[in-house]
């Protein structure tokens, strides 16, 4: 399996997976996107495919659609996605990607964080080079799919690799190839059950179990903000 697959299955096991934490900022994503492009999914890819990974996550209808109503709310909160860089503990890289509206408390709760866990802050910029941003489609292998045929239907829409274990198959692009990708699949009749765009480090690296408890808990702090929406590292 290639690092994308295996970066992918970790990611399930994300530690801000308990729906008391996750469903909060799944919502952040389907408001500002709602608020971005409009309130018919159908109208908007972008609210379409953030109501997509919300369902995947098993979140209530009843919490999306509050999401999605929140958009046209007078009082709603001007959402943004800001990101920061970071350093945690033995040279792990830490990407930090954010939905927030206030810039001000995020950056403070960021950097505290990293200042009384052993990390820094790193100018926006530094990990240009570190990771790469990719688009990654999830989908259910069906019994009359042929995986060769779909990867060369897919080549054109931007496919740069195709992988399936046990039925479960991951098609990954570039970020720029997001939208091509997303049309030509719906085109073939894919019924995708996630669509994400995900940050792999170019060059991973390895540290020890005493040194990943270190790691591990700045994740933590990290995600267990509310601003907070994803954490990339270059772990290996």
């Amino acid at each position: 399996m290639g690092r994308a697959f295996e970066y992918r299955k970790a990611s399930k096991l994300k530690r801000w997976g308990a729906m008391s934490k996750l469903f909060p900022k799944l919502g952040k994503v389907i408001t500002m996107a709602a608020k971005e492009g409009g309130m018919d999914p159908d109208l908007n890819p972008k609210l379409r495919t953030a109501i997509l990974n919300a369902k995947a996550e098993n979140m209530p209808k009843d919490n999306i659609d509050a999401a999605i109503k929140r958009a046209a709310a007078k009082d709603s909160a001007d959402m943004k996605e800001v990101n920061f860089e970071g350093k945690a503990p033995h040279g792990v890289l830490l990407f930090i990607e954010c939905a927030t509206d206030n810039n001000t408390r995020t950056v403070a709760n960021v950097k505290s964080i990293l200042n009384k866990n052993s990390g820094e802050m790193l100018t926006n910029g530094s990990l240009e080079f570190m990771f790469s941003r990719k688009a990654i489609f999830e989908f259910n292998l069906k019994d009359n799919m042929d995986l060769e045929e779909l990867e060369l239907e897919l080549i054109d829409a931007g496919l740069e690799e195709i992988e399936e274990e046990e039925g479960l198959v991951l098609a990954t692009a570039d970020y720029t190839a997001f939208g091509t990708m997303n049309e030509a699949l719906e085109n073939l009749g894919v019924v995708i059950t996630k669509a994400t765009l995900e940050r792999i480090a170019n060059t991973p690296i390895e540290i020890t179990k005493e040194d990943q408890a270190d790691v591990d808990r700045i994740l933590e702090r990290l995600e267990d903000d509310e601003d907070v929406q994803k954490v990339y590292t270059n772990l290996a």
